[in-house]
């Protein structure tokens, strides 16, 4: 290992005997002469990442479809149909539990009637599916993205429910495809949750969690906002979107995730963006970050209504005499 390794090293090369654009089993990996132990080591450091439970590759290999489905093939019996959280995955949209960081979430699959699987790290059952309901990728049988749409509508939480069926329609699900399927599901675990969701599902929303952020504000009583709602600035120019907004009163409200609002970068050009917004077109935002949404008794809706409230009660004062300043550099 000493020869291909050393503290130096930032990623593997070809020296290494790990495979650098495939995924790979631990047992694979002993057979190219990399143990278990050097393995975890491998991982501790972040050369190597775990694609799934019980695949891994090395950390500069892309995390695209076609690696993922090489790596479910590794770990899943032939005679499986990939289903739920883990057909999402395998379609693009990424909705792994929360404990996911910590913990590897199983992998979900519909046994075929007559087979069972008693892999570790696999959590299998009987489904009823028909033959439009499974599709192949990379070699899989999964369920195709109207059915895991519809699946995870119903079983999961319903602030990520929505945001799954978002996601999907923003994958090219159809509105009405997924309204004509919520009857079959008559009587099954969730079919209430799904009728409800089905109709507000939007391909706007361009994260799980505006989703969750969108039914928390119909929830609190408000009316149904713009998505992605452009402001202008006084050239006419599309400069800044809204995630949810009611333009009649200029109120929104905005979700800000970690991955594009945490740095000092990040947050300099939120502000400035906010600011102007603000100052220059009179909009009162209400910001909110994943425990907002997430965590145990959050309670978003009193300061949706609490938001509301004041945009009405300042819109004349707020657009009585507006500025207008220039626009904040974008990036």
């Amino acid at each position: 290992m000493s020869s291909w390794l050393n503290d130096d090293t930032v990623l593997l090369d070809s020296s290494c005997p790990l495979p650098l654009d495939l995924p790979f089993t631990p047992t694979m990996a002993a057979t190219l002469g990399v143990s278990h132990s050097q393995l975890r080591r491998l991982l501790a450091r972040g050369l190597v990442r775990r694609v799934c439970r019980g695949a891994y590759a090395v950390s500069q290999a892309p995390d695209d479809l076609d690696l993922r489905a090489r790596a479910l093939s590794l770990v899943v019996s032939p005679s499986a149909v990939v289903t739920d959280r883990t057909a999402a995955w395998l379609h693009g949209v990424d909705i792994l539990p929360r404990s996911a960081l910590t913990v590897p979430p199983p992998i979900s699959v519909f046994q075929r009637p007559g087979t069972r699987s008693r892999r570790d790290g696999v959590t299998s059952g009987e489904r009823m599916l028909l033959p439009r309901d499974i599709v192949e990728v990379g070699g899989l049988a999964v369920t195709s993205p109207l059915r895991t749409a519809l699946d995870l509508g119903r079983l999961l939480w319903r602030y990520d429910a929505l945001g799954v069926l978002d996601q999907f329609c923003r994958r090219g699900v159809a509105a009405d495809e997924l309204e004509a399927e919520v009857e079959r599901f008559k009587g099954m675990r969730g079919v209430v949750q799904l009728r409800f969701l089905v109709p507000l599902a939007d391909p706007r929303a361009e994260s799980l969690a505006e989703g969750a952020l969108r039914l928390h504000w119909l929830d609190a009583g408000l009316p149904k906002p713009e998505l992605q709602w452009w402001v202008y600035d006084e050239h006419g120019v599309a400069l800044f979107r809204l995630d949810l907004a009611l333009p009649e009163v200029l109120f929104a409200a905005e979700y800000d995730g970690a991955e594009f609002h945490s740095s000092d970068r990040d947050r300099a050009y939120d502000l400035g963006r906010r600011t102007w917004l603000a100052d220059c077109r009179c909009w009162l935002i209400e910001v909110f970050v994943k425990d907002d949404l997430y965590r145990l008794h959050a309670d978003p809706a009193r300061r949706l209504q609490a938001g509301l409230l004041e945009a009405r009660a300042t819109l004349a004062s707020r657009t009585s005499y507006p500025t207008l300043r220039p626009a904040p550099r974008r990036r």
